[in-house]
């Protein structure tokens, strides 16, 4: 009798939650393509669209919100219904926007690729806020304490709150265990019976929320950068940061090479700290990234630049050079890093509070991220970018109930029957290779993929890819692939220019209206090279004034072209080497690109001299000057790109 009750009660309490499903009413609509860059893209390579699902759910109150979807489909023929679905981190990125990773990735070929932008990110409606990074970093760029940074970020915070709740958004539903709900609502209006579930920073939080709550759902797992446990996130956020730091710290003692070039690193490290504490630094910026024009670095701008240094390979490389650069306060490189703070900044701010202030700041110490920062005496106190977070937090959550502040349950995951793979880079400040050991051991069929060599997200470089690839298609954790991966190599010996990164970024960009005149100049210049040089070679010219202008405006030519070239040759062998460099110059073995910047404007000023002072006796006087011309552009565009 007790046997058909407990069949009763849980027959009862399926068709209860299977109706308020069904009365929620979830749907998947198709849409024009969302991004504009794709917008002619081919309906059977890419599907768009986006699912209707409730704000709150297992509330039929009959509020919806509408989650943005991408679905790359697979390239192969294969028949059978197999799909990644990608969690993007943050929290508060959006996934979309990364659609450009996974065009050409190895999983698509046999899996379709759903991304997803994460429920009030990116192309959702609602958004919750596009703004409040752009708030932030105004806030950042201000010469000020951090006293109040730290407050005018709460402020700002707060009243982004405000706005939210009166649009009637309830920032409660914006968590791991709603987006849990929308991805298992999104493989069953997508038809899929069971997927791999790709999550990444943040994501990998959110993908162990889904897992633990949809076993069902999930035919293999990807962590990539995971956390492990919520709790010490923060709280061991300055230990973390200074031990990917202190690696670099011992390369360069033990490297004589690098010690040369950058002596006693860790020691101008903490200088750098107490300099800027008393003396910040204002560098002149685009007054499209800072509406004042101006960037001023203080000491809790340097750390956060160091530890953002650390989640990126090419950066790890350039980290010595750029402690240095603070160190000798050297303005114009700087400036190139404000766009740095900007890209850090574009996510949703909004979205990252909402789930912050719900999961993550309330389940960790703040005393105990004080006792962990105070190891580190010329830190001063840990991140304040990060340890501002509990203000923020504690304002955000005054007058919420202690159940809207969630400790997601995993203890499901001890018993996932589908196989996990962590990947975990050893230079990552904020998800350290420790973390990928303990949450591979969680599962009973998890693997640990050291990225050696690499920062945060290390699955989404070439060598990741592969393994991620053979792990889902093929069930091969293939855990020592990163040993072939290239040894990191410390940047030295870059002859510091401001211009090397606007040029490198202004001719990257393709933009034909600046270019043309460029263009036009030193097509204007190439052809009237060979045609004096052929008809010096055939004496047409009688006049030694003519002669020696013709031979002038050759060689200022050929120097000034040969100039263009080199330059264009230098900044495209670099981007390949170590992009990050060309925000800081070029490296010394392409000094003579700045020798041949001298020998133009020198022979460029030799031959406007000459035509000036010969000009009543030259013949073709319109010709001649179309080509110096042609010369004095091309050293206006150096000029304006900053290389002179």
């Amino acid at each position: 009798m007790k046997l058909k009750t407990t069949i009763s009660i849980i027959l009862l309490a399926l068709l209860h939650f299977t109706g308020n499903i069904q009365a929620q009413n979830v749907t998947f609509e198709k849409s024009a393509p969302l991004l504009p860059q794709l917008k002619d893209s081919n309906p059977k390579e890419i599907a768009w669209g986006y699912l209707n699902v409730p704000e709150t759910w297992g509330v039929n109150n009959g509020k919806t919100i509408k989650v943005a979807v991408t679905i790359l489909k697979k390239t192969s023929n294969e028949k059978s219904n197999n799909a990644v679905v990608f969690i993007q981190g943050g929290p508060g990125a959006g996934g979309i926007v990364n659609i450009w990773s996974w065009l050409d990735h190895p999983l698509r070929k046999n899996n379709d690729i759903v991304i997803f932008d994460v429920r009030g990110t990116g192309l959702c409606q609602p958004r919750l806020s596009e703004d409040l990074g752009e708030k932030f970093l105004d806030i950042l760029a201000k010469n000020q304490s951090v006293e109040e940074d730290e407050k005018q970020k709460a402020d700002a915070a707060m009243l982004c709150k405000q706005e939210l709740i009166n649009r009637g958004i309830n920032i409660d539903d914006y968590n791991s265990f709603a987006v849990a709900n929308d991805l298992h609502a999104l493989k069953s209006a997508l038809k899929y019976t069971n997927w791999n579930v790709y999550g990444v920073s943040y994501g990998t939080y959110v993908a162990q929320v889904y897992a633990n709550n949809f076993p069902e759902d999930v035919k293999s797992l990807v962590l990539d950068s995971a956390i492990y446990d919520i709790s010490t996130y923060y709280v061991e956020n300055t230990s973390n940061y200074m031990a990917s730091l202190h690696k670099i710290f011992d390369m360069c003692k033990k490297d004589k090479k690098y010690n040369a070039q950058y002596p006693d690193l860790e020691k101008t490290y903490y200088s750098v700290i107490a300099d800027l504490e008393k003396n910040p630094l204002t560098v002149a910026v685009d007054k499209n990234i800072v509406p004042s024009g101006s960037f001023t670095y203080n000491a809790e701008d340097f750390k956060v630049a160091i530890q953002q240094a650390l989640y990126n390979k090419q950066l790890v490389e350039v980290i010595p050079l750029l402690i240095y650069q603070f160190h000798e306060r050297k303005e114009e490189p700087l400036a190139n890093l404000v766009s740095a703070f900007s890209s850090l900044l574009e996510m949703d701010y909004a979205v990252y509070y909402c789930m912050s202030c719900n999961e993550a700041l309330p389940n960790n110490d703040f005393s105990k991220y004080q006792q962990n920062a105070a190891q580190f005496k010329g830190l001063q106190g840990g991140i304040s970018f990060y340890k501002s977070d509990f203000k923020v937090c504690d304002a955000w959550n005054k007058n919420r109930t202690a159940a809207s502040k969630k400790h997601h349950d995993l203890s499901n995951l001890a018993s996932a029957k589908y196989p996990v793979l962590v990947f975990s880079g050893e230079f990552d400040p904020i998800t350290p290779q420790t973390n990928g050991e303990k949450v591979a051991g969680r599962f009973p069929h998890g693997y640990n993929v050291a990225a050696d060599t690499y920062g945060h997200v290390p699955s989404f470089t070439s060598i990741g890819k592969e393994v991620a690839e053979k792990f889902i298609d093929h069930h091969l954790p293939e855990v020592l692939a990163f040993q072939k991966a290239d040894k990191i190599e410390l940047v030295t010996s870059v002859i510091i220019n401001k211009g090397i990164s606007k040029a490198g970024n202004s001719i990257g960009e393709l933009n034909p209206i600046f270019l043309f005149p460029l263009a036009l100049a030193l097509i204007i210049m190439l052809v009237f090279m060979f045609m004096y040089l052929i008809k010096l070679l055939k004496k047409s010219y009688s006049t030694s004034q003519d002669k020696i202008m013709r031979i002038c405006l050759i060689i200022t030519s050929a120097v000034g072209l040969a100039l263009f070239g080199s330059l264009i040759m230098a900044i495209l062998n670099v981007s390949q080497q170590n992009f990050f460099i060309l925000a800081f110059g070029l490296p010394q073995h392409f000094g003579y690109v700045f020798s041949l910047v001298f020998g133009f404007l020198g022979c460029l000023a030799l031959s406007s001299v000459y035509f000036m002072a010969t000009i009543k006796k030259t013949n073709q006087r319109g010709l001649i000057f179309s080509v110096i011309f042609s010369n004095l552009l091309l050293a206006t565009y150096l000029l304006y790109w900053g290389i002179i």
